[in-house]
């Protein structure tokens, strides 16, 4: 079983490592938050795996919590985005805005 753990384990860190480098290097907002939710989701899927291994049920509080964690980040996220583009570019960029 310890094996076992340990693959899953390893598997999920490199797959987090990977979506922290889409974190950091974006490049525009929606990809950072495609990525957080991933990185959540990767999160939650080692809590349930660690759950389903050991046969317990002792981190399903957490699991729900950083579930809900993530609804809440993206509907936050999401309206952000809706926000800014409704508002459209600043006055002072060239190039974009009235006609131009």
């Amino acid at each position: 079983m310890t094996v076992l753990l340990w693959i899953v384990y390893a598997l999920f860190g490199v797959a987090a490592v990977l979506t922290v480098v889409r974190i950091v290097l974006g490049p525009s907002i929606l990809d950072r938050a495609v990525a957080a939710d991933v990185l959540l989701t990767e999160v939650m899927c080692v809590l349930g795996a660690d759950m389903v291994i050991n046969h317990h049920t002792d981190t399903l509080p957490v699991l729900l919590i950083v579930a809900a964690v993530g609804v809440f980040g993206s509907v936050a996220i999401a309206r952000f985005v809706a926000r800014r583009d409704v508002e459209g570019p600043a006055a002072g960029d060239p190039g974009k805005g009235r006609g131009r």
